[in-house]
Parts: C-alpha cells; sequence; structure tokens
C-alpha cells in the first residue's frame, strides 16, 4: 500500500493543474457563482472516473490498436471545447443591486449565455479532453498494472481519482467565485469571461497544433 500517497499526489497534479475543465469551472465560477456550477463540477469528476475506470481495465489498448479514435477524440473535442469557449464569452455579467450592473431580461438573450455549464456538458468536457485519457493511462501504467492485485489498484485509484478531481475542479469554481467580487462592474465581468474565453480556446489550439 506503500502506493498510495505517490498516486494521490499524481492525481492531484493532474487534477490542480490548469487545463480545459479546470478554466471552464474558472469561468463558471465568476459569472454564475459556485453553487451553480457544481453540476460542472460532478460531471467532469464522473467522467475522468471512469476514464480511468476504463483505461484499467484495458481500453487503452484499444487507442493504441485504433490511433484513429485518438485522432477523432481530439477534433470532436476541440469543437466541443471551443463552443464552450464561446458559452463562456458570451456569459451574463452578475445582477447586482448597482443600476448600472443591472441586465435587463430579454428573451432576445441566447440561452447559453444565462446558464452555467450542465452536468452533461462538464462530463462531455472531461470525457472529450486529451489531457484526461493521457493522465490517466499514465497513473494506469505506474500505478496499476504494475500490481500483483491490480483490480484492488485499480479500484483505490479510481476513489482516490474521484475525490481529488472533485476537490481540484472545485477548487478553481471557488477560485472564479471570489474572483466574482473583484468584479464589481459590468465591463469588468464581460472582460474577465472574455479572457477565460480566450485561455480556453489558446488551450484547445494547443491541442490541436501542439507536438
Amino acid at each position: 500500500m506503500a502506493v498510495i500517497l505517490p498516486m494521490f499526489i499524481f492525481a492531484l497534479i493532474g487534477a490542480i493543474s490548469p487545463g480545459p475543465v479546470n478554466i471552464i469551472a474558472t469561468g463558471s465560477g465568476a459569472s454564475f457563482g459556485f453553487k451553480r456550477t457544481l453540476p460542472h463540477i460532478f460531471g467532469a469528476t464522473i467522467a475522468y472516473t471512469l476514464i480511468v475506470l476504463l483505461v484499467g481495465l484495458g481500453f487503452n489498448h484499444w487507442l493504441e490498436v485504433y490511433p484513429q479514435i485518438t485522432q477523432s477524440l481530439q477534433y470532436i473535442g476541440s469543437a466541443f471545447l471551443l463552443f464552450m469557449s464561446y458559452k463562456i464569452a458570451t456569459a451574463l455579467p452578475l445582477t447586482s443591486s448597482k443600476a448600472d450592473n443591472f441586465i435587463p431580461p430579454s428573451s432576445n438573450i441566447d440561452p447559453a449565455a444565462k446558464s452555467p455549464p450542465s452536468l452533461i456538458q462538464g462530463a462531455l468536457a472531461q470525457g472529450l479532453n486529451p489531457k484526461a485519457w493521457m493522465v490517466s493511462m499514465s497513473g494506469v501504467s505506474l500505478f496499476v498494472s504494475s500490481q500483483v492485485q491490480a483490480p484492488l489498484y485499480l479500484a483505490i485509484f479510481c476513489v482516490i481519482s474521484f475525490s481529488v478531481c472533485f476537490i481540484g475542479i472545485a477548487t478553481w469554481a471557488a477560485l472564479g467565485h471570489n474572483i466574482s467580487r473583484l468584479l464589481s462592474t459590468q465591463k469588468r465581468q464581460v472582460t474577465f469571461n472574455l479572457i477565460m474565453a480566450l485561455l480556453l480556446s489558446a488551450t484547445v489550439m494547443s491541442i490541436l497544433f501542439g507536438s
């Protein structure tokens, strides 16, 4: 069981480091608050845990045999993350009691701009995220495949991955929620959303054209 601490540290580093899912959580936390971002957090966490389980059960073998699956995942995931980038960029600023910050409701506003990412969208953002697959494959090869009791260690790794992934994404969402207190005007909120959207788009470009 001496491998559990390194397993935890590895999972924590992967979960807390900047990435598409965490950028979305930050933008959502700032625009909609921490509580309304929880569905995204849960969806992404469940999806990552399932990825770890699938890789541990041998799905990574199929990715090696059929590399076109990985390529398709890359393009589909990038398209979806660009859509999420659009959602962040067009998210409505938080309303406040100040008249200059108040945005009246309008039926002409894009519905995507009025709602935080859902549980399904969080799951898709994670499931279509190549980084999640690469990290899980590395973790399984390091801490599961080499163990005599591989099924037991896979179960432990799944539990750790779920817990740490939730903590990691929630931390970014909480950061966004706290930052929202500094965004006291509509202009600042819109600027912050655009910055988050550009960061997410840049991440997508690095996925598509990175080495």
